[in-house]
Protein backbone atom coordinates (compact mmCIF):
# COMPACT_ATOMS: atom_id res chain seq x y z
CA UNK A 1 0.00 0.00 0.00
CA UNK A 2 1.28 3.47 -0.85
CA UNK A 3 2.32 5.44 2.21
CA UNK A 4 0.39 8.70 2.26
CA UNK A 5 2.24 10.22 5.19
CA UNK A 6 5.28 12.50 5.16
CA UNK A 7 8.56 11.23 3.86
CA UNK A 8 10.79 9.80 6.56
CA UNK A 9 13.52 12.34 7.29
CA UNK A 10 17.10 11.52 6.44
CA UNK A 11 19.86 11.59 9.02
CA UNK A 12 19.58 14.68 11.17
CA UNK A 13 23.04 15.81 10.16
CA UNK A 14 21.82 16.05 6.55
CA UNK A 15 19.21 18.65 7.46
CA UNK A 16 21.24 20.70 9.93
CA UNK A 17 22.89 22.91 7.33
CA UNK A 18 19.53 23.60 5.68
CA UNK A 19 17.94 24.36 9.05
CA UNK A 20 20.76 26.82 9.75
CA UNK A 21 19.99 28.68 6.52
CA UNK A 22 16.32 28.86 7.50
CA UNK A 23 17.21 30.17 10.97
CA UNK A 24 19.40 32.94 9.51
CA UNK A 25 16.71 33.88 7.02
CA UNK A 26 13.93 33.99 9.62
CA UNK A 27 16.07 36.15 11.91
CA UNK A 28 16.81 38.55 9.07
CA UNK A 29 13.15 38.78 8.06
CA UNK A 30 12.04 39.38 11.64
CA UNK A 31 14.47 42.30 11.81
CA UNK A 32 13.37 43.71 8.44
CA UNK A 33 9.61 43.22 8.76
CA UNK A 34 9.03 43.51 12.49
CA UNK A 35 5.41 43.05 13.57
CA UNK A 36 4.31 42.69 9.94
CA UNK A 37 5.79 39.18 9.84
CA UNK A 38 2.78 37.12 10.88
CA UNK A 39 4.35 33.70 10.30
CA UNK A 40 7.33 31.96 8.74
CA UNK A 41 7.26 28.33 7.59
CA UNK A 42 9.73 25.72 6.43
CA UNK A 43 8.53 24.32 3.11
CA UNK A 44 9.74 21.64 0.73
CA UNK A 45 11.93 18.79 1.87
CA UNK A 46 12.91 20.54 5.11
CA UNK A 47 9.21 20.38 6.03
CA UNK A 48 8.07 17.01 4.68
CA UNK A 49 11.36 15.10 4.83
CA UNK A 50 13.82 13.80 2.28
CA UNK A 51 16.19 16.78 2.43
CA UNK A 52 19.48 16.24 0.61
CA UNK A 53 22.34 18.76 0.98
CA UNK A 54 23.54 17.64 -2.44
CA UNK A 55 20.46 18.68 -4.44
CA UNK A 56 17.68 20.18 -2.28
CA UNK A 57 16.52 23.78 -2.16
CA UNK A 58 15.94 25.61 1.13
CA UNK A 59 12.33 26.78 0.92
CA UNK A 60 10.86 29.42 3.21
CA UNK A 61 7.29 30.72 3.28
CA UNK A 62 6.42 34.11 4.77
CA UNK A 63 2.97 35.42 5.68
CA UNK A 64 2.86 39.21 6.05
CA UNK A 65 0.17 41.32 7.64
CA UNK A 66 -1.88 42.97 4.91
CA UNK A 67 -2.30 44.99 2.96
CA UNK A 68 0.82 44.61 0.85
CA UNK A 69 3.00 47.69 0.65
CA UNK A 70 4.87 49.05 -2.33
CA UNK A 71 8.24 48.22 -0.78
CA UNK A 72 7.47 44.66 0.33
CA UNK A 73 8.83 43.00 -2.79
CA UNK A 74 12.10 44.90 -2.53
CA UNK A 75 12.41 44.07 1.18
CA UNK A 76 11.85 40.35 0.58
CA UNK A 77 14.36 40.28 -2.27
CA UNK A 78 16.98 42.32 -0.42
CA UNK A 79 16.91 40.06 2.64
CA UNK A 80 17.00 36.94 0.45
CA UNK A 81 20.05 38.26 -1.40
CA UNK A 82 21.83 38.97 1.89
CA UNK A 83 21.24 35.39 3.08
CA UNK A 84 22.28 33.90 -0.26
CA UNK A 85 25.55 35.81 0.02
CA UNK A 86 26.43 33.75 3.10
CA UNK A 87 28.99 31.76 1.17
CA UNK A 88 27.68 28.18 1.13
CA UNK A 89 25.92 26.28 -1.65
CA UNK A 90 22.84 25.92 0.55
CA UNK A 91 22.76 29.66 1.26
CA UNK A 92 22.57 30.20 -2.50
CA UNK A 93 19.60 27.81 -2.76
CA UNK A 94 17.30 29.80 -0.45
CA UNK A 95 13.92 30.24 -2.14
CA UNK A 96 11.39 32.56 -0.48
CA UNK A 97 7.62 32.49 -1.04
CA UNK A 98 5.56 35.28 0.46
CA UNK A 99 2.18 36.92 0.61
CA UNK A 100 -0.62 38.03 2.92
CA UNK A 101 -3.67 36.04 4.02
CA UNK A 102 -5.68 37.96 1.43
CA UNK A 103 -3.31 37.11 -1.45
CA UNK A 104 -3.17 33.46 -0.41
CA UNK A 105 -6.98 33.39 -0.30
CA UNK A 106 -7.12 34.76 -3.83
CA UNK A 107 -8.84 37.99 -2.73
CA UNK A 108 -5.88 40.24 -3.56
CA UNK A 109 -3.07 40.15 -6.08
CA UNK A 110 0.61 40.28 -5.22
CA UNK A 111 3.34 38.43 -3.45
CA UNK A 112 4.92 35.20 -4.63
CA UNK A 113 3.14 32.03 -3.59
CA UNK A 114 2.22 29.88 -6.62
CA UNK A 115 -0.53 27.27 -6.16
CA UNK A 116 1.85 24.29 -5.92
CA UNK A 117 3.80 26.00 -3.16
CA UNK A 118 0.59 27.13 -1.45
CA UNK A 119 -0.49 23.49 -1.41
CA UNK A 120 2.87 22.55 0.10
CA UNK A 121 2.31 25.17 2.81
CA UNK A 122 -1.15 23.81 3.60
CA UNK A 123 -0.12 20.14 3.64
CA UNK A 124 3.36 20.26 5.13
CA UNK A 125 4.31 23.78 6.26
CA UNK A 126 6.29 23.69 9.52
CA UNK A 127 5.89 26.83 11.63
CA UNK A 128 9.20 28.51 12.43
CA UNK A 129 8.02 31.83 13.82
CA UNK A 130 4.77 33.65 14.54
CA UNK A 131 1.31 32.10 14.65
CA UNK A 132 -0.11 29.41 12.38
CA UNK A 133 -2.63 30.96 9.97
CA UNK A 134 -3.03 28.11 7.51
CA UNK A 135 -6.64 27.47 8.55
CA UNK A 136 -7.75 30.69 6.84
CA UNK A 137 -5.94 30.05 3.55
CA UNK A 138 -7.54 28.74 0.36
CA UNK A 139 -6.65 25.30 -1.01
CA UNK A 140 -5.92 25.31 -4.77
CA UNK A 141 -8.42 23.45 -6.91
CA UNK A 142 -7.72 20.60 -9.35
CA UNK A 143 -7.78 22.68 -12.53
CA UNK A 144 -5.59 25.37 -11.00
CA UNK A 145 -2.97 22.85 -9.88
CA UNK A 146 -3.04 21.12 -13.25
CA UNK A 147 -2.67 24.27 -15.32
CA UNK A 148 -0.03 25.89 -13.13
CA UNK A 149 1.94 22.64 -13.00
CA UNK A 150 1.77 22.34 -16.78
CA UNK A 151 2.92 25.91 -17.31
CA UNK A 152 5.75 25.44 -14.82
CA UNK A 153 6.88 22.27 -16.58
CA UNK A 154 6.89 23.98 -19.97
CA UNK A 155 8.90 26.85 -18.52
CA UNK A 156 11.44 24.70 -16.68
CA UNK A 157 11.69 21.61 -18.86
CA UNK A 158 10.06 22.38 -22.18
CA UNK A 159 11.67 23.06 -25.55
CA UNK A 160 12.08 26.81 -24.98
CA UNK A 161 13.77 26.59 -21.59
CA UNK A 162 16.93 28.72 -21.59
CA UNK A 163 19.13 25.85 -20.33
CA UNK A 164 18.35 23.67 -23.34
CA UNK A 165 16.53 20.93 -21.45
CA UNK A 166 15.26 19.42 -24.70
CA UNK A 167 18.86 18.75 -25.71
CA UNK A 168 19.59 17.38 -22.24
CA UNK A 169 16.74 14.89 -22.48
CA UNK A 170 17.88 13.71 -25.90
CA UNK A 171 21.59 13.75 -24.96
CA UNK A 172 21.93 12.09 -21.53
CA UNK A 173 25.69 12.60 -21.38
CA UNK A 174 25.08 16.33 -21.50
CA UNK A 175 22.56 16.07 -18.67
CA UNK A 176 24.87 13.95 -16.50
CA UNK A 177 27.65 16.49 -17.01
CA UNK A 178 25.50 19.17 -15.35
CA UNK A 179 25.65 17.32 -12.04
CA UNK A 180 23.25 15.50 -9.71
CA UNK A 181 21.12 18.54 -8.84
CA UNK A 182 20.03 19.21 -12.41
CA UNK A 183 19.94 15.51 -13.28
CA UNK A 184 17.58 14.51 -10.48
CA UNK A 185 15.27 17.46 -11.13
CA UNK A 186 14.94 16.57 -14.82
CA UNK A 187 14.07 12.98 -13.95
CA UNK A 188 11.85 13.53 -10.91
CA UNK A 189 9.95 16.69 -11.87
CA UNK A 190 7.66 14.90 -14.36
CA UNK A 191 7.10 12.10 -11.82
CA UNK A 192 6.03 14.67 -9.23
CA UNK A 193 3.75 16.43 -11.72
CA UNK A 194 2.12 13.10 -12.60
CA UNK A 195 1.45 12.48 -8.91
CA UNK A 196 -0.08 15.90 -8.27
CA UNK A 197 -2.24 15.71 -11.40
CA UNK A 198 -3.60 12.34 -10.28
CA UNK A 199 -4.08 13.11 -6.57
CA UNK A 200 -4.23 16.92 -6.08
CA UNK A 201 -1.57 16.43 -3.41
CA UNK A 202 2.00 17.65 -3.08
CA UNK A 203 4.32 15.51 -5.16
CA UNK A 204 7.22 14.93 -2.80
CA UNK A 205 10.02 12.95 -4.38
CA UNK A 206 9.45 9.76 -2.40
CA UNK A 207 5.66 9.74 -2.53
CA UNK A 208 5.61 10.56 -6.23
CA UNK A 209 8.17 7.87 -7.04
CA UNK A 210 6.29 5.24 -5.01
CA UNK A 211 3.06 6.17 -6.79
CA UNK A 212 4.78 5.94 -10.17
CA UNK A 213 6.43 2.60 -9.44
CA UNK A 214 3.12 1.15 -8.22
CA UNK A 215 1.35 2.06 -11.47
CA UNK A 216 0.47 -0.37 -14.21
CA UNK A 217 2.44 1.69 -16.71
CA UNK A 218 5.95 2.57 -15.55
CA UNK A 219 8.30 2.59 -18.57
CA UNK A 220 10.98 4.38 -16.56
CA UNK A 221 10.78 2.36 -13.35
CA UNK A 222 14.51 1.67 -13.09
CA UNK A 223 15.39 5.30 -13.83
CA UNK A 224 12.95 6.73 -11.30
CA UNK A 225 14.17 4.40 -8.56
CA UNK A 226 17.77 5.26 -9.40
CA UNK A 227 17.11 9.01 -9.41
CA UNK A 228 15.88 8.84 -5.82
CA UNK A 229 19.19 7.27 -4.84
CA UNK A 230 21.17 9.82 -6.89
CA UNK A 231 19.81 12.60 -4.70
CA UNK A 232 22.17 11.37 -1.98
CA UNK A 233 24.82 9.35 -3.80
CA UNK A 234 25.53 10.29 -7.42
CA UNK A 235 25.90 7.37 -9.79
CA UNK A 236 28.88 6.72 -11.99
CA UNK A 237 28.55 8.74 -15.20
CA UNK A 238 28.48 5.69 -17.48
CA UNK A 239 25.80 3.97 -15.42
CA UNK A 240 23.60 7.05 -15.30
CA UNK A 241 24.04 7.81 -19.00
CA UNK A 242 23.07 4.27 -20.02
CA UNK A 243 19.94 4.29 -17.87
CA UNK A 244 18.91 7.74 -19.08
CA UNK A 245 19.41 6.67 -22.69
CA UNK A 246 16.93 3.84 -22.24
CA UNK A 247 14.24 5.41 -20.11
CA UNK A 248 14.27 9.23 -20.02
CA UNK A 249 12.48 9.85 -23.32
CA UNK A 250 9.81 7.20 -22.56
CA UNK A 251 9.25 8.90 -19.18
CA UNK A 252 8.70 12.27 -20.83
CA UNK A 253 6.43 10.84 -23.51
CA UNK A 254 4.33 9.23 -20.78
CA UNK A 255 4.18 12.50 -18.84
CA UNK A 256 3.35 14.62 -21.89
CA UNK A 257 0.58 12.26 -23.03
CA UNK A 258 -0.91 12.33 -19.52
CA UNK A 259 -0.88 16.13 -19.48
CA UNK A 260 -2.48 16.40 -22.91
CA UNK A 261 -5.39 14.20 -21.85
CA UNK A 262 -5.89 16.03 -18.56
CA UNK A 263 -5.66 19.50 -20.11
CA UNK A 264 -8.18 18.58 -22.78
CA UNK A 265 -10.55 17.38 -20.06
CA UNK A 266 -10.55 20.87 -18.49
CA UNK A 267 -10.85 22.61 -21.87
CA UNK A 268 -7.30 23.97 -21.92
CA UNK A 269 -6.77 22.99 -25.54
CA UNK A 270 -4.20 25.65 -26.36
CA UNK A 271 -2.01 24.53 -23.48
CA UNK A 272 -2.49 20.90 -24.55
CA UNK A 273 -1.31 21.94 -27.99
CA UNK A 274 1.95 23.23 -26.52
CA UNK A 275 2.53 19.78 -25.03
CA UNK A 276 1.85 18.16 -28.41
CA UNK A 277 4.48 20.39 -29.99
CA UNK A 278 6.90 19.55 -27.18
CA UNK A 279 6.39 15.85 -27.83
CA UNK A 280 6.90 16.28 -31.56
CA UNK A 281 10.19 18.09 -31.00
CA UNK A 282 11.28 15.54 -28.41
CA UNK A 283 10.72 12.66 -30.85
CA UNK A 284 11.99 14.46 -33.95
Amino acid sequence: MLDTGPEPPGPRVDAEAGEAVLARAVSAYRAALGARLVAGYALGSLAHGGFSPLVSDVDLGLILAGPLRAGDRLTVRTVARSVRAGGSALDERLSVFWGTPATLQGRRRGGRFPPLDRLDLLEYGRLLTGRDVRSVLARPGHAELLVVGAEFALGQLGPRFRSCSLDEIRDPARLVARGPRRLTKVVLFPVRFLFTAATDQVGTNTRAAEHYLAGAQAPAAALVAAALAWRSEPAADDEATALLSRELVPLYVQYIDDQIARLQAVDRHRLAGRFRRWKARLLA
